[in-house]
């Protein structure tokens, strides 16, 4: 019976963490994709070694309620990468989502627009697509800002149902992977109000663009931190230490951690490296700054 008993308790705790509500963002179409008709699609790509979302054209989110034993009141929306064809949906997305409602802080993941891929292997497509960067820059240029719409949406959804989702409202943060980084940075510097601003902020080996680098800081205090590796494949390392510096020389609170090796989305994954515990030195410095 003893065991019986531990076997429901276990089987509550992993139901509790793994309820998950998807949220569209908007009544009826996003604003300004209105005539988009690709479909969205997840699969397993082999390239990523990981499940991807490609062809979002409907922007929602990925409700996971923070174990009721350990809330806090803390929220975090977390946005995936992948070059803005798709979205590692598992390894930046719901893996960190769950380790965060197992440590009392409810996560939000969320699906934004991405550049509609014609073929069914968006990371292929992507691929090739960046042999031309200037082009390809150039296609990406509208949907970061739509992007950037979606996740202050994203925000100002999460204060607005603050009571029935059990957060504080001014415990918000956000935490974006590699073009997740460049996401979660449009709702930190491109925020015409306080209601779509975060608390703290997170750049998961990010490449911030000369625009961002540029933008000035907002004045209210924002804690960044910030993670890369050396041997990242698209040389994204240096750019975390100029954000790093652009946060230092603002005197705002930053933390920086660049690893030896882990190339470039690492996330969730274990790869029997110092890498791997990366999200365990986040949740410290969430712990620092009384979000944990």
């Amino acid at each position: 019976m003893k065991k019986l008993i531990i076997a429901n308790l276990f089987l509550a705790g992993l139901t509790s963490i793994n309820a998950q509500k998807s949220i569209p963002l908007y009544k009826g179409k996003a604003p300004g994709t209105e005539n988009w008709t690709q479909k969205e699609a997840q699969q397993f790509n082999e390239l990523f070694k990981t499940e991807v979302v490609f062809n979002v054209t409907q922007p929602s989110i990925l409700v996971f309620e923070a174990d009721k034993s350990k809330a806090n009141g803390t929220v975090v929306v977390v946005a995936p990468g992948g070059g803005f064809q798709s979205l590692s949906i598992n390894r930046e997305g719901i893996d960190m989502a769950k380790k965060l409602a197992e440590n009392g802080i409810t996560a939000v993941v969320l699906k934004y627009r991405l550049l509609e891929t014609k073929s069914n292997d968006p990371a292929k497509e992507m691929m090739e697509n960046i042999k031309d960067r200037p082009a390809f820059d150039k296609r990406t240029a509208p949907i970061k800002v739509m992007a950037g719409e979606d996740i202050k949406t994203a925000i100002s959804y999460v204060r607005t149902h603050a009571k029935e989702l059990n957060i504080n409202p001014e415990k918000l943060g956000v935490i974006g992977f590699s073009a997740g980084a460049s996401v979660i940075l449009e709702s930190v510097l491109h925020s015409k109000d306080t209601s779509t601003l975060p608390n703290f902020a997170a750049s998961i080996y990010g490449g911030p663009s000369q625009e961002i680098l540029d933008t000035e800081i907002p004045k209210s205090p924002l804690p960044l931190f910030i993670c890369a590796a050396s041997d990242d494949q698209l040389k994204l390392a240096p750019k975390s230490i100029l954000l790093y510096t652009k946060w230092h020389d603002a005197k705002q609170p930053v933390e920086l951690h660049i690893y030896e090796k882990g190339g470039h989305g690492f996330g969730m994954a274990k790869q029997d490296s110092p890498v791997d515990n990366w999200s365990n030195v986040y949740l410290d410095w969430l712990r620092f700054h009384k979000f944990l």
